[in-house]
């Protein structure tokens, strides 16, 4: 894709817009769902709660679904967008790469094996997958001749993908007690997640953001090739490891909090590019906005879609994501942008 000509006034105009269009689908998210609730019962929830059923529903279920959906989306879109910085591969997210794969296999197997339901055990055991699955596609994309290639990495991404995905089936299968809870988690889903469940993982998440912001004009040395950046004086090693540490405090959290969610790091970055080229700089802080903004919407359409039942937000951002994902495919794997 060609960015469009962008000048630095656009740009923050574009990133403001984006902030004002969160905020607008967040107050739309807490206001509509199956249960009809009056937009003045939702403003009176923030300003005289009363403990009735429509105020609960408000403040228990609807408001954390709403601040974890803006995390969770922000999480995907910028790991995504580092991801396909680090291996200058316009493929790479952390669904296609594994990432997701690698900490849902260790999250059910945590509950499968030792029952474990604490959020800060799945949040350990979605990081500790999350940096297994990518040290091992990192590792089998490297070997053989050529050393690490963006098609090897597809490649490695698949074949991890495959594996993991096939041992958390066959974990699903002999866990019948908790199959049906396991399930709709693996499906990827904002609905029910509790706050205070969550709350303990967004530290990790905001690191990640900060750390992503901070290696920003380091991503953008390195993608001019490793012997340039070296020449000017970057430690390339460095910066590609403590990007990894982002994709796995990023990645990791998202899972832990709200399951494989999928597409959302794929989709947003090649968006976010057309408006503002490859500068990171900018493009890790539009990520975080309209990562946000796609699983805002992604989640907000599953509530009306069917009648009295809800679709789960990772259902929601497959079918967004699936078209654009054959586009980037039959353009030879995408188009650097």
């Amino acid at each position: 894709m060609k960015e469009l000509a962008y000048t630095p006034g656009r740009k923050w105009f574009g990133l403001f817009g984006g902030v004002l269009l969160v905020g607008l689908l967040m107050v739309l998210s807490v206001s509509v769902g199956i249960i009809r609730i009056p937009f003045h019962t939702v403003v009176e929830s923030f300003t005289h709660f009363n403990g009735s059923n429509q105020h609960l529903i408000i403040q228990t279920t609807r408001v954390p679904r709403t601040l974890i959906a803006v995390m969770v989306g922000g999480s995907l879109a910028v790991a995504g967008a580092m991801m396909q910085a680090l291996t200058r591969n316009p493929l790479a997210s952390p669904a296609t790469l594994g990432v997701n794969a690698g900490a849902s296999l260790l999250i059910v197997a945590g509950v499968s094996f030792f029952s474990l339901t604490a959020m800060s055990s799945l949040m350990a055991l979605g990081f500790v997958g999350a940096a297994i699955s990518s040290f091992a596609v990192y590792f089998l994309g490297s070997a053989g001749r050529g050393g690490l290639t963006p098609v090897k990495l597809t490649l490695a991404g698949s074949a991890i993908w495959a594996l993991f995905s096939s041992l958390t089936q066959g974990l699903l299968v002999m866990n019948e007690k908790g199959l049906n809870e396991l399930l709709f988690w693996l499906t990827g889903s904002v609905e029910g997640r509790k706050l205070e469940l969550a709350v303990p993982v967004f530290p990790f998440m905001v690191g990640g953001f900060v750390l992503a912001f901070l290696l920003s004009r380091a991503v953008n040395i390195l993608l001019m090739g490793d012997e340039v950046a070296v020449g000017l004086g970057v430690k390339t090693g460095l910066i590609k490891w403590l990007g990894s540490v982002v994709i796995i405090l990023l990645a990791g959290g998202a899972v832990a909090v709200a399951g494989p969610i999928v597409f959302v790091g794929l989709v947003v970055p090649h968006i976010v590019r057309w408006f503002v080229g490859t500068d990171h700089r900018w493009v890790f802080p539009y990520c975080l906005v309209y990562g946000a903004a796609m699983l805002l919407i992604a989640d907000i359409s599953g509530r009306f879609i069917m009648n009295q039942q809800e679709i789960p937000v990772g259902v929601m951002t497959a079918i967004i994501g699936t078209p654009f994902f054959i586009y980037l495919a039959l353009r030879n794997g995408g188009e650097r942008t």
